[in-house]
């Protein structure tokens, strides 16, 4: 129902996304756009290329007088950084007379923990910078912007998402599920790191410094969360409309994400049944089912389907793959052993994957939304969605 492709190199001359299957009659808020997308820069730990860039989504089609049409969003992201690269990253065969930026020689000496080699050796590309500049999460600026679209739309239909980071290094929060969506929209858009424990926080920064001065990378986890999630959305009848199993391909999808968990995640495989499975209990009028339930350890999902509680879902992010001090690798050129190459890159970037994580979500959300109540138009989605909680009401009312 709602689908988003992507296109751009990481130091090309900008991101393009089209995001397709938003009804028409949707406000757009471009600010609210380029906010997620400046909390995406931020975070303690990223590199130096944040102080460069200033990203700016500018919408080019499906929008006009500040609504969506019903046809396909495309939207462009500039990178300000493009005048340093057009000799290395021009389109054409030869650069123009004019092009400026340094004369880079070939990237031959693959990272461990990239794509470099595996995608040299796939698309058969000799210098690994026809790799690396794809491959690049630079990419998910572009996810972000088409992210901020769906979440508009979520917000309009009553759905809101924040997140939280629990994890960097080995510094850890406790009991994580004691977090609710309250108190993670309350961390502000500058959060260094973006936990709600400031004196961890600390102990995580520490930790940051010290990898840096290392010349090494650290990895994290965080956790995404959603109000508001009606009953229902996703199904159970074939694996690939499971909606858990729709956002852990979404999540892992993002680059450097190595596991996904949805409520308790891997620790319910430490617990017995009676300390994972949320018993059902009469709940208040709010509640369309007139039922609750006293712990949230499923995430919100159950057998792949919405069961009205907040979805929870959480990605553990390994650490960037560009060290300062290079691990051991091979000279692609002349095959022989050679420090991997480095690229600009950041020491931690946890708190922006949160963001995206946000934004892959909230594509997810909104699409199985769509899936289930329709519409071409904003009306007919709400008008459809107000008779489908009058119903699931009267069904429950007995």
């Amino acid at each position: 129902m709602l689908r988003f492709l992507t296109a751009g190199e990481s130091h090309g001359r900008a991101l393009v996304v089209i995001l397709e299957g938003l009804p028409a009659g949707l406000t757009v808020d471009v600010d609210g756009i380029a906010r997620d997308l400046r909390r995406r820069q931020g975070g303690y730990g990223r590199g130096r290329r944040m102080a460069i860039e200033s990203d700016r989504a500018d919408i080019i089609s499906g929008v006009r007088a500040g609504e969506t049409l019903g046809g396909p969003v495309a939207m462009l992201i500039e990178n300000r950084d493009w005048p340093n690269w057009q000799h290395t990253m021009r389109a054409g065969v030869e650069p123009p007379p004019d092009a400026g930026g340094a004369r880079r020689g070939p990237v031959t000496r693959p990272r461990p923990g990239h794509a470099d080699l595996a995608g040299g050796a796939k698309y058969e590309r000799d210098d690994l910078r026809d790799v690396l500049e794809r491959a690049s999460a630079r990419e998910t600026a572009a996810r972000v912007a088409a992210g901020a679209l769906a979440r508009q739309l979520l917000a309009r239909t009553g759905i809101r998402i924040t997140s939280h980071v629990f994890t960097i290094g080995g510094f850890t929060l406790a009991n994580r599920s004691q977090v609710d969506f309250a108190r993670a929209q309350t961390l502000p858009d500058d959060s260094p790191l973006r936990c709600v424990d400031d004196g961890l926080q600390q102990q995580m920064i520490a930790e940051i410094d010290r990898a840096k001065e290392a010349g090494d990378t650290i990895g994290g986890a965080f956790e995404v969360i959603a109000t508001g999630v009606p009953v229902g959305l996703g199904s159970y009848v074939q694996w690939d409309r499971k909606l858990d199993g729709r956002f852990a391909q979404a999540l892992m999808s993002i680059p450097a994400i190595k596991a996904v968990g949805i409520g308790l995640g891997p620790d319910a495989a430490t617990r017995p049944g009676s300390r994972v499975h949320d018993e059902i209990v009469r709940g208040d009028a709010a509640r369309p089912t007139g039922l609750a339930r006293p712990t949230n350890n499923a995430g919100g999902l159950e057998g792949g389907v919405t069961n009205g509680e907040d979805v929870r879902v959480s990605a553990y992010m390994k650490p960037i793959s560009t060290l300062m001090k290079p691990l051991r690798s091979v000279d692609l050129s002349t095959m022989t052993e050679s420090p991997a190459a480095i690229e600009r890159s950041d020491v931690c970037a946890v708190p922006a994957a949160a963001v995206v994580g946000e934004a892959m979500v909230a594509l997810v959300l909104a699409d199985a939304l769509l899936e289930r109540f329709g519409g071409d138009s904003m009306t007919a989605l709400e008008r459809a969605m107000q008779s489908a909680d009058a119903t699931l009401r009267a069904r429950f009312a007995r």
